[in-house]
C-alpha cells in the first residue's frame, strides 16, 4: 500500500514538473513572438515615411549602407532610425514602468499616465516654454528637458513620501496619484492662460508627444536609463510575483512590501521621468502593454516584465508607423496616434478580458 501511495505521489509530481515545463516553453515561445513581431515592426518603421522608400532599401541601408545611395543612406541613418530607436526605448520604458505599477498598487488602471507623472512632467515644461523657470546651470537647449524631468520625478516622490506615511494603504496612494493628476493640470492651464501665442503654441505641440525631433544624444540617455533599470526590475520579479498574491501572503513568504515597493516606485520615477522628459506626454502605452502582456503570459513576472517592455516597444513602433502613413505628407504627433489607437485597444481588452493563464 506505501509503494503503491509513493507511485502515485511520484506520478503526479511527474505531472505538475510536466505542465509546468510546458507553461514555460509555451511562455519563453510568446516572449520569442514578441522579439519578432518588434523587430519586424522597427523595420517596417524605418521603410515608411514621405520619401517613398521601400522595405528593400531600409533593409540595405541599414545593413550596409553602402550599397545605397548617399541620399537613401541619409534619409534612413539620419532621419528615420532616430526616432525609430527612441520609439522603442519610450515604449520599453513606459511599459516596464506600468507594469511595475500595476503591480504594487494593485491597480489594473495604473500607469504614469493616470497618476500624474506625464502631467507633473507638462507642468514643468510649461514654466520652462513659457516662463522661461528652470534650474541655473542648465543649457538653454535643455531647460525644457530637465524641467519636465525634474518635475515628473518629484511627483514619483510625493507618491513615495505617501507610501512611507504609516497606515497608508495602495488605496490612499491611487488617491493621492489622482489628485495629482488634477492639480498638475489645473496648474498647466493657468500657465497657458498667460502663455502668448507662440508659446502656447510650443506648449501644446510638446503636450502631444512627438518623436522628430530627437537627438542620439537623449537615444543614449534614455537607453543608459532603460539598461540600468531593467535588470533591477527582472531581479525582483519573484517578489513582484508574489506581492500578486496579496500583501499579507507576500509578507508570510519573507518579502519586505514596503522596500520592494520603494524601489519600484524608485525604478518608475527614472523610466517615466525620463521617457516623458524627452518626447513628451504619450498617453496609453503604460496602461495598454501590460495589459496586452498579462493576458499573453500571466502573471510570472519573470516572464510578464519582458513581455511588457516588449509589447510597449511594439505598440509604440506601429504607432509610430501610422503617425506617419495616415495623412501623407505629414507627420503627426505619436501621443495623438496613442491616444486614438490605445483607448479603443484597452476597451477591448476590458470587454474581452479572460482568466490568466
Amino acid at each position: 500500500m506505501n509503494s503503491t501511495g509513493l507511485g502515485t505521489g511520484a506520478a503526479a509530481r511527474e505531472a505538475v514538473l510536466w505542465r509546468y515545463g510546458r507553461l514555460v516553453r509555451r511562455r519563453v515561445a510568446i516572449v520569442a513572438v514578441l522579439a519578432l513581431l518588434l523587430a519586424s515592426a522597427f523595420v517596417l518603421d524605418l521603410a515608411t515615411g514621405p520619401s517613398g522608400l521601400g522595405l528593400r532599401d531600409a533593409l540595405n541601408a541599414l545593413v550596409a549602407p553602402g550599397s545605397v545611395s548617399r541620399s537613401t543612406a541619409v534619409i534612413i541613418w539620419d532621419v528615420r532610425l532616430p526616432p525609430a530607436v527612441m520609439a522603442l526605448l519610450v515604449g520599453v520604458a513606459l511599459s516596464l514602468a506600468g507594469a511595475e505599477m500595476q503591480t504594487i498598487l494593485n491597480n489594473p488602471l495604473a500607469s504614469p499616465f493616470t497618476l500624474g507623472v506625464s502631467s507633473a512632467a507638462s507642468l514643468g515644461a510649461a514654466l520652462a516654454i513659457v516662463l522661461g523657470i528652470g534650474l541655473p546651470g542648465i543649457p538653454a537647449g535643455w531647460i525644457v528637458t530637465g524641467n519636465a524631468f525634474i518635475f515628473a520625478f518629484a511627483s514619483v516622490l510625493l507618491l513615495q513620501s505617501v507610501a512611507s506615511l504609516r497606515g497608508a494603504g495602495v488605496d490612499s496612494l491611487v488617491l493621492f496619484g489622482i489628485a495629482l493628476v488634477f492639480t498638475f493640470n489645473a496648474l498647466v492651464a493657468l500657465v497657458q492662460y498667460v502663455a502668448s501665442a507662440d508659446a502656447l503654441q510650443q506648449l501644446v505641440f510638446w503636450g502631444m508627444g512627438s518623436l522628430t525631433r530627437v537627438t542620439w544624444e537623449a537615444i543614449g540617455v534614455l537607453a543608459v536609463v532603460v539598461a540600468l533599470t531593467f535588470p533591477f526590475s527582472v531581479a525582483a520579479s519573484w517578489k513582484l510575483t508574489a506581492l500578486r498574491l496579496g500583501e499579507d501572503r507576500a509578507r508570510s513568504l519573507g518579502v519586505d512590501v514596503g522596500r520592494l515597493r520603494f524601489f519600484s516606485l524608485f525604478r518608475i520615477s527614472l523610466l517615466a521621468a525620463t521617457s516623458v522628459a524627452f518626447v513628451g506626454t504619450i498617453g496609453f502605452i503604460g496602461l495598454v502593454g501590460p495589459h496586452i502582456a498579462r493576458l499573453l503570459i500571466g502573471e510570472d513576472h519573470r516572464f510578464f516584465l519582458p513581455a511588457s517592455a516588449l509589447t510597449g516597444a511594439l505598440v509604440m513602433a506601429l504607432a509610430d508607423v501610422a503617425s506617419k502613413s495616415i495623412a501623407p505628407g505629414v507627420i503627426l504627433p505619436i501621443g495623438i496616434v496613442t491616444s486614438l489607437v490605445g483607448l479603443p485597444v484597452f476597451l477591448a481588452l476590458i470587454l474581452r478580458r479572460r482568466e490568466p493563464l
